[in-house]
Order: C-alpha cells, then sequence, then structure tokens
C-alpha cells in the first residue's frame, strides 16, 4: 500500500480527525497489525473491534479508524460507519492507480474463472488476485489496499447475497474489464427468483468504467439476453452466438481439450481439470485475455499451468479408486456440474456423494429434489447422501428410477457405505456446501484405503 495521510483518509470518508499522521497499510484484526498501520475498529455480529482500540495503538498502529465515543490514546479518525468507511476508502485508494481491474462475479465457478483469469494477466502484467473469500464488503477493500506501484493489474471476486452489494463493491473497485460466469439459483432465498440474480449481478455495471468491456457466459439463458449501448459485449460459450466459441472438446488422462474460435482465429487450449464447467472458465479467462491484448499462446500457456488447491475440483487415486473432491461450496448448479464430470470420466461404477446445498430458503426442498433426479438422468450408479436437506436429493433419485440411493444421519455411516462399495476402477465424486464438513468423510476414508 502507498503511504495516506490521516487527513486525507478523514476527507475520502467523510470523517473527522484529530491529528495527522502517515498510514503505510490498513488492518482490521489486531493480531496482524503493523507499524504505521491505520486499524479499523468494525462492529461485527458477535465482537467490536471498539474495544482494541488502544490495544492497536499500543501495538504499532498509526492511527485507528472509530465509529463510536470513545477515548483514544493517539490518532483517530471518526466517520459514521467504519465499514462502510473502510469500502469507501478502498474506492478512493484504488483510484489513484490506472491498472487494469477485472471484476467478475457470477452463481458459481466464480473462483475456478479467478484463478484461471490472473494466470491469463499475470503472463503479462505483475498482478494481485482476491485471496480466499475476500470478496465481500470487508474483503474486497483489503484487497483494494494491497495495490501499490509495483502493480501492474488486478483480478477481482464479488461476491454477494443481497441486492446493492455487487453496486457497492464495483463502484469501489472501478472494474476496466467486467465479467459474469452465470446466473443460476445461488442464493436465490434473498433475491426471490433467478430474474432478480441477474439483476444484482448486473449491479457490476454501477462500477464498470466508461466504455470497458462486459464479458458474458453467452450459453446463459439469461446473461445472453443481456443488452448495453455503454459496453462492449463479448459472449463466450459452445453455442453459436458466442464470440469466443469452444470446439472439438476431449478429455485425455484427466485433462481436457479443446479449440477457442474466435474472430477468424483458433487457438487450443487445454485445461488440468475435467468437466465441461471448466471449459467455461477457461474461456472466460481466454477473453479476458483476448480484451487485454495477450497472445493467445501466452493465455493457453498460463491456463495449462493451473494447480487446483484446497478441496476444488482434486482429483485423488488410491486403490485404484478415483475420487473428485470439491467440497468448497454448492449450488444446484455446480452439483450438476460434478454428475457431468462424474459421467464423463472413465471408470466403473460412478459414485455422487452429497450433502446438503445451503442459502436456498423456500427453494430448498425443490433444488434437493432435482439434484436427486439429475443424477438418475446422469445414469450414476449409486448416490449417497448426508444432511437433512440431502434426503430430498434421495427422494428425487428415487422418483427418477435410482434404486441405490442412500441417506445417512452421520458420516461414519456414510463412509462405511462407501468403504463397502468401492472398488478399483469405480469414481467418485464429493460434492456439499463448505459447512457440511464433507472433507472429515474424504479423510477417514482415505485413512481405510491406505490401511
Amino acid at each position: 500500500m502507498e503511504v495516506l495521510t490521516l487527513s486525507e483518509i478523514a476527507q475520502a470518508c467523510s470523517g473527522e480527525f484529530n491529528s495527522d499522521t502517515e498510514i503505510s497499510s490498513v488492518c482490521i484484526d489486531t493480531r496482524k497489525i503493523t507499524k504505521g498501520c491505520l486499524f479499523i475498529c468494525i462492529r461485527g455480529e458477535r465482537f467490536d473491534a471498539h474495544q482494541f482500540a488502544d490495544e492497536a495503538l499500543e501495538k504499532g498502529a498509526a492511527a485507528v479508524m472509530i465509529s463510536e465515543d470513545i477515548n483514544v490514546n493517539g490518532a483517530y479518525v471518526k466517520v459514521s460507519d467504519t465499514a462502510r468507511a473502510m469500502l469507501e476508502l478502498s474506492g478512493y485508494y484504488r483510484r489513484k492507480f490506472n491498472i487494469p481491474v477485472v471484476g467478475l462475479t457470477g452463481s458459481v465457478g466464480k473462483t475456478t474463472t479467478k484463478e484461471f483469469t490472473y494466470l491469463v494477466v499475470n503472463a503479462k502484467y505483475n498482478a494481485i488476485k482476491t485471496l480466499g473469500n475476500l470478496n465481500n464488503e470487508i474483503g474486497l477493500p483489503q484487497m483494494l489496499f494491497q495495490i501499490d506501484e509495483a502493480v501492474e493489474a488486478a483480478v477481482i471476486e464479488m461476491g454477494m447475497n443481497h441486492f446493492g452489494e455487487i453496486h457497492r463493491l464495483s463502484t469501489a473497485a472501478k472494474p476496466t474489464i467486467g465479467l459474469i460466469t452465470n446466473i443460476g439459483v445461488s442464493h436465490i432465498e434473498f433475491l426471490g427468483s433467478r430474474e432478480g440474480i441477474l439483476k444484482a449481478k448486473l449491479e457490476i455495471l454501477d462500477g464498470l468504467t466508461e466504455n470497458a468491456p462486459l464479458i458474458l457466459n453467452g450459453d446463459n439463458d439469461l446473461l445472453k439476453t443481456v443488452k448495453s449501448d455503454d459496453h462492449k459485449i463479448y459472449f463466450y460459450g459452445m453455442e453459436d452466438n458466442a464470440d469466443f466459441k469452444a470446439e472439438d472438446i476431449t478429455e485425455v488422462n484427466g485433462n481436457t481439450e479443446f479449440y477457442v474460435s474466435y474472430f477468424g482465429k483458433k487457438q487450443k487450449i487445454m485445461v488440468p481439470l475435467i468437466g465441461i464447467h471448466n471449459v467455461y472458465n477457461a474461456l472466460a479467462a481466454f477473453s479476458v485475455g483476448y480484451c487485454l491484448d495477450i497472445e493467445a499462446e501466452m493465455a493457453a500457456d498460463a491456463i495449462a499451468s493451473y494447480k487446483p488447491e484446497g478441496m476444488r475440483q482434486k482429483s485423488v487415486v488410491i486403490n485404484g479408486i478415483t475420487s473428485i473432491e470439491d467440497c468448497y461450496n454448492a449450488s444446484p448448479d455446480s452439483m450438476k456440474a460434478a454428475l457431468q464430470t462424474l459421467s464423463a470420466t472413465k471408470g466403473n461404477k460412478k459414485i455422487a456423494v452429497f450433502a446438503d446445498m445451503f442459502e436456498l430458503g423456500d427453494y430448498s426442498e425443490t433444488a434437493h429434489t432435482d439434484v436427486g433426479r439429475m443424477a438418475a438422468a446422469f445414469n450414476t450408479d449409486y448416490l449417497l447422501c448426508f444432511g437433512n436437506e440431502s434426503k430430498h436429493i434421495v427422494n428425487g433419485a428415487k422418483e427418477k428410477g435410482l434404486e441405490n440411493a442412500f441417506w445417512f444421519d452421520n458420516q461414519e455411516a456414510l463412509v462405511d457405505k462407501i468403504e463397502e462399495i468401492a472398488q478399483s476402477g469405480d469414481v467418485l465424486v464429493f460434492k456439499a456446501s463448505r459447512a457440511m464438513h464433507l472433507e472429515n468423510v474424504i479423510s477417514e476414508l482415505y485413512k481405510r484405503w491406505e490401511s
């Protein structure tokens, strides 16, 4: 972060300050205090960081940002709302830099698309990307403050649950390229309908810089209808309307290969993952590269260098059994993608291990039931489910004739069943919302297999 003065910060946030000083970084966690930082006292649901203001100063913070009338033994800037002020300040700070900023959002696939896009952008520019889940109104500012004179580009992910959130994030980040991966049903509990989700995602236009391109999944039924008089729209996908069209898709040794056809040119792409959804993710990243004048071959090489991390689409083979781990998050759309991947992966029995999806509200029973129906449609051999809502997955599968669909009320019984039926040559996919902790099932299962 480049140095700001406290007086400058106060002006940017419509606040007041008691004494001027220089600020070299921003922090919201007293465990991460660095000398010369501004400690922002965020009031959360379970704690209020105002109680740590003096501790932050004692640890080396140059000043604190507060919104309450408290005695502070040092420099402070007072604002009406510290969380909102941090977002406003990050927007002020971001506008100091004339660099490409890719702002991306979508119902599913955001994070993998972000990783592909970062690799492509970083092939030409010294880039930063959103880390972990820092894609909300508290996390995004922390990423924008990472920009300094050495940073040449940024890839910023934007998440949301409610109307107005993408507006505020985009207004702060000021993307020079906008990207929406798809419109599914994630967060429909708060947004009412897929049309509501589209409206919320299109708030990215509110911060998109003048004449900036907007990149959309042209195969998505709602995104393909989007029009704009202010921004050039590029569509990617597999249908004929795509500006960046995937052709000749094949899966080879755990990789997916295809050609992208664009404006009379072709480029071969190799994605070190399986699944059609990853073709879309790679197409999106390649489209960004095109908009930034990154050579096609350079973009392709960057995508090929991707390495999955954590619990995202990681493929593991133990005792001849292939397990596809994808337990970071789940929605009906990503469950469908998991089933497509399972169906397309070579193997004997195809076993889907699913647990609950969250944030579906009144749509939850229908959504879980539909996932079960999809499992039957993809000719899944076994469907094993855990979690209260996942009972509906099993019901949907049995309704469509999938007899080997089982529900378990505890993880140990689920592991026992997998151990009983899985044999060398079989393929399993694990998919659930993060809070279901399906990784515990995977860990216990691997221990048994390896012993």
